[in-house]
């Protein structure tokens, strides 16, 4: 199943909400949407589309109402989750964790493109398995530009086959947070200064 969601933020507005599929998205507060799941998803084979667009002067916060759990399917192991998001105003997104859960392998893509007038903050929580569950795989991936110049290429991936998997001490969570244009001060992890300005935090751990 493919599910779709978009989302335009416009100055002085209520937000434009679309939705098909699965994932719907409701508006709970002036500047605030949060996605609500309809049906079960993502399930092996399925792909989740969401595109975010913030007019300049406008602000919206994307939240979600639960976690998301990726499942493998009856034909497929495999799930997608693609973002594409166009910000010349203020975007903070911070949905509820996703959850890898049996042997599912989830793929997560991020494609952002920022105005030079843009203000940014992702969080993205991700968790292999429920309790005692560790043959999941994630692999997220982090495009971003400024006024079309490159800010951040990043790509991480935990779970059974990632570049970090080690019978010793395999990371099972992460924690990834992109701002911009001010640096992280609060940010959970390691946080890095980018060279175009803002920041990337990271943790990785065995649980969230």
């Amino acid at each position: 199943m493919r599910s779709d969601v978009l989302v335009v933020a416009i100055p002085g507005r209520l937000p434009r909400i679309e939705c098909r599929g699965a994932l719907a998205a409701r508006q709970t507060e002036p500047d605030t949407v949060h996605l609500v799941s309809a049906a079960a998803t993502p399930l092996g084979g399925d792909t989740i589309a969401i595109r975010l667009i913030v007019e300049p002067g406008a602000r919206l916060r994307l939240r979600s109402a639960a976690a998301t759990v990726a499942l493998p399917g009856a034909g497929t192991t495999q799930s997608w989750a693609c973002w594409h998001i166009e910000a010349a105003g203020e975007l903070d997104v911070d949905p509820e964790p996703t959850i890898v859960a049996a042997t599912a392998r989830h793929f997560s893509e991020l494609r952002v493109h920022l105005a030079e007038s843009g203000r940014l903050r992702i969080r993205e929580r991700v968790q292999i398995g429920r309790t005692d569950e560790r043959e999941g795989f994630w692999s997220g991936a982090l495009h971003a530009d400024v006024a079309g110049a490159p800010l951040l290429r990043h790509r991480v991936e935990l779970g059974q086959g990632a570049v970090a998997d080690d019978a010793l001490g395999t990371p099972l969570a992460c924690v990834s947070e992109l701002r911009y244009p001010e640096p992280a001060a609060d940010a959970a992890g390691i946080t890095l200064a980018l060279a175009a300005g803002g920041s990337l935090s990271t943790w990785q751990g065995a649980r969230l």
